[in-house]
């Protein structure tokens, strides 16, 4: 597949390894006929070495065949976290290291992951596009009567601080992009 159709998550074949892609910065060309250029974030599959990488659009990568088995949250186990599989609730047991940032999103319960495996062996997760996290620390809304919209810092029921608008409040639930880390809007549920 191309570099531009990559998305985080994605498992690629680099430089003789096996790598799973974890963030992306795309560059916008400098002058005319410039290529866009992106910059992967890998990490190996497995052992979780860290690994920089730079493309141009139009490289080709090798994605790598793999099981995505759809699996819910289930406990941590130590440092590790332990999802089971929805069909056949087999356990995959994933360390922090390998669940890295994503950890901030994973909730008691969480389903729509999908758990990657290679060789029967567990070696990162895809987590849905949208969780719904609980506001448990926020400043209140500065009262004044001035129209702006100010984003404010929001820490959330698993640990992380994101940005949301002036007029979320503690205790409220909200959706969170687990690509961007941005706030979604209220949750439903």
């Amino acid at each position: 597949m191309k570099a531009f159709d990559i998305k985080k998550g994605n498992v690629v074949e680099y430089n003789g390894g096996v790598y799973q892609i974890r963030d992306i910065d795309r560059s916008s060309p400098q002058g005319r006929g410039g290529n866009v250029r992106f910059r992967f974030t890998m990490y190996s599959v497995p052992g979780g070495s860290k690994l920089d990488a730079s493309f141009d659009a139009d490289d080709s990568l090798t994605e790598v065949e793999l099981l995505r088995r759809q699996a819910t949250f289930s406990y941590k186990d130590g440092d590790a976290f332990v999802f089971l599989d929805d069909e056949d609730y087999t356990p995959y047991q994933l360390d922090a290291a390998v669940i890295g940032d994503d950890a901030g999103y994973i909730t008691d319960g969480l389903t729509g992951i999908y758990v990657q495996v290679i060789d029967e062996q567990p070696v990162a997760i895809q987590l849905p596009q949208y969780v719904t996290l609980e506001v448990i620390e926020t400043p209140p809304e500065l009262k004044g009567g001035t129209a702006t919209k100010r984003p404010k810092p929001a820490k959330l029921n698993t640990g992380i601080e994101i940005m949301v608008p002036e007029y979320i409040g503690n205790g409220e639930r909200i959706l969170v992009n687990t690509d961007t880390g941005e706030f979604g809007g209220r949750a439903t549920e």
